[in-house]
């Protein structure tokens, strides 16, 4: 673009999904090692901003060692005549898709999920400032968002700075999410539709209900809304939701043609209320990932920041990797936080009476909008740290769950025996509606399979790489 004639690096939209390996990295902003990070939006009077000023409180990119992972916050400040605070969460957003255009540079999650590094090649470039990329958020808000008339930017290194701003942040996160609290889906005849993560996932379409955000957490129905009106050839946009297909299980005619254009016929049809058949799709910049765990016929839930092993024996990564690229998979479901406050959270299958599993710090976050009756019987990581351990509390504490599998113990005997597996017969050991199989650069899916095999040999990803 001829507008960053003078940043050291090409920008454009060539380099979104652009991404930046361990060794290939100067630094790291943010980031799971990471405790505190954020990138925040406030909307300023006019006469508080000072149009183009970039600011860098603490060490500059060229004073951070290389190979490092540092706290990490920008504060994007904005005025215009008619920009009010309901648009903070919209300008917010913007820095995802803003600084992924800039070469050798890449960002991924949003508000206090912030990840970000800078490739080797483009510090070695002359990108060793945050001076240029303040310039490349700058030229863009004012470009792309003509109701903004000025802007100021500052990035923060600093930990005490970081600290000190950290709280503040999460605080407004909060209250713009409680905001958007209360409004029903059937009482609007519009959703929203985002597409800002296509450039790494390119089958997902976020599907934005006034009782579903969108998987990163960053964007409301009234975000969407914000954002389609002042930008209309933007990311988001309005989805008619057309006729109520399946109330109970959140299909909507609009949503479904609107997801089939958006993907090139890709994926054909999103249930928004269940985590089974038509999932909503997953990008990569989700807060959270809910994960069918079938030995207690539950979900489980992990979050971004949790660390080590969930109770299945995978840590986030593994499970996110199963969700992810925009792909529909049976019982992974990539979510926001603010979607487990919903009372269309996974309503389809059970809601909370489903929900098995999940760290500490998520149910102390979500604790008032757990049913008063389950709470105390879903299990953290200080309960349960394994499937064995899981059953027992559920067990013990009597969770819903439970029921099915008394269900299941007493099938009538005739189903049973059917089921019985005489020795050195073939066993059944998968089924499945629908079952994606990738050969040789073709996705074959098979319709209603049931596999068999005489031998199931499992192995983790630590052990093929010892080979």
């Amino acid at each position: 673009m001829s507008m960053f004639k003078d940043i050291p690096v090409e920008v454009g939209v060539i380099y979104e999904g652009e991404r930046i390996r361990r060794n290939d990295m100067q630094v790291e902003l943010g980031g799971p090692t990471v405790k505190e990070k954020f990138e925040l939006a406030k909307v300023r009077p006019m006469d508080a901003i000072e149009d183009g000023k970039i600011t860098i409180i603490g060490p500059d990119l060229k004073d951070i060692k290389e190979g490092s992972a540092v706290p990490f916050g920008i504060l994007v400040e904005a005025a215009g005549p008619t920009l009010d605070q309901g648009l903070e969460g919209v300008i917010e957003r913007r820095i995802h898709g803003y600084l992924n255009y800039i070469e050798g540079f890449m960002h991924l999650n949003q508000r206090y999920d912030i990840w970000m590094r800078l490739g080797k090649k483009a510090f070695q470039k002359g990108l060793n400032s945050f001076e240029p990329i303040g310039k490349v958020l700058y030229r863009l808000f004012k470009s792309e968002l003509s109701i903004i008339e000025k802007v100021q930017i500052t990035f923060i290194t600093d930990p005490a700075k970081i600290n000190e701003m950290y709280s503040a942040a999460v605080a407004d996160y909060e209250a713009r999410d409680a905001k958007a609290r209360g409004l029903k889906d059937e009482e609007v005849d519009k959703f929203y539709g985002c597409v800002l993560c296509q450039s790494f996932a390119p089958s997902h379409v976020c599907v934005i209900t006034p009782q579903r955000y969108s998987n990163c957490g960053a964007i409301s129905w009234f975000d969407g809304k914000a954002s389609a009106s002042i930008d209309p050839k933007g990311p988001v946009f309005a989805i008619d939701r057309g006729e109520i297909i399946n109330a109970e299980k959140g299909e909507f005619s609009g949503v479904n043609e609107t997801v089939k254009k958006r993907t090139m016929g890709e994926v054909q049809k999103v249930w928004l209320y269940t985590a089974f058949d038509h999932p909503h799709t997953s990008c990569g910049c989700f807060e959270a990932v809910t994960f069918y765990i079938p030995e207690v016929d539950g979900f489980g839930v992990v979050n971004r920041s949790f660390k080590g092993a969930t109770v299945n024996g995978l840590p986030f990564s593994t499970i996110a990797d199963s969700a992810a690229g925009g792909r529909q998979v049976d019982g992974f479901h990539g979510m926001s936080i603010e979607y487990m406050r919903s009372k269309k959270f996974f309503a389809a299958d059970g809601g909370w009476n489903r929900v098995v599993w999940l760290p500490k710090e998520v149910k102390e976050r979500v604790k008032d909008f757990i049913p008063a009756d389950v709470v105390d019987k879903i299990a953290t990581e200080e309960n349960a740290t394994n499937v064995e351990d899981l059953q027992a509390f559920l067990k013990e504490k009597n969770h819903p769950v439970v029921a099915s599998w008394v269900a299941e113990e007493t099938e009538p005997a005739a189903e049973a025996e059917e089921a019985q597996v005489v020795e050195g017969q073939m066993m059944p050991v998968m089924t499945a509606s629908s079952l994606p199989i990738m050969a040789g650069g073709f996705k074959i899916i098979l319709k209603d399979a049931k596999i068999y095999a005489n031998k199931v040999i499992i192995k983790t990803v630590k052990d093929e790489k010892a080979k």
